[in-house]
């Protein structure tokens, strides 16, 4: 007499198999690389490490926010958010340019840096959170 465990069904040995071997392909192609598994536009870093990063004399910062709502000390240009691809011509044309962009509160600086990304630019950090983050931080804004 069969017992419950034996009525059970069983996925087919080739089914674990291809399942199994799937799992080993992805966890092995992870091993001994230095790249993070997930692609991202820009680095987001907080207020402090923004605050260095700006403060490095060869990095161009650029205040993506529209309306104006102020600035953090040392932006070197302002464009829109939505016109990156538009006013290239007013970026380094040297891709390899650090950058360093911020908006009000993230989401206009993420698509400033996914545009900067699909121009070539490398070495970009995004101010995490934005202004309110620099202002929570106890830092103040300029021209408000």
């Amino acid at each position: 007499m069969k017992t419950m465990l034996d009525r059970r069904r069983r996925p087919p040995r080739r089914v674990l198999g291809a399942v199994a071997g799937a799992c080993a392909v992805l966890a092995l192609s992870a091993c001994g690389t230095d790249t993070p598994t997930e692609v991202s536009a820009a680095r987001l870093v907080d207020p402090a490490e923004f605050a260095a990063a700006v403060a490095e004399p060869d990095r161009l910062t650029i205040n993506v926010h529209v309306p104006f709502e102020g600035d953090i000390a040392g932006t070197d240009l302002s464009i829109p958010f939505d016109r990156i691809a538009d006013q290239a011509d007013r970026l380094p044309s040297d891709r390899s340019t650090a950058l360093a962009i911020y908006c009000r509160s993230g989401p206009m600086s993420t698509t400033a840096a996914e545009s900067l990304r699909d121009l070539g630019y490398t070495h970009v950090v995004e101010l995490r959170g934005g202004m309110r983050a620099w202002q929570a931080d106890g830092r103040p804004l300029t021209g408000i």
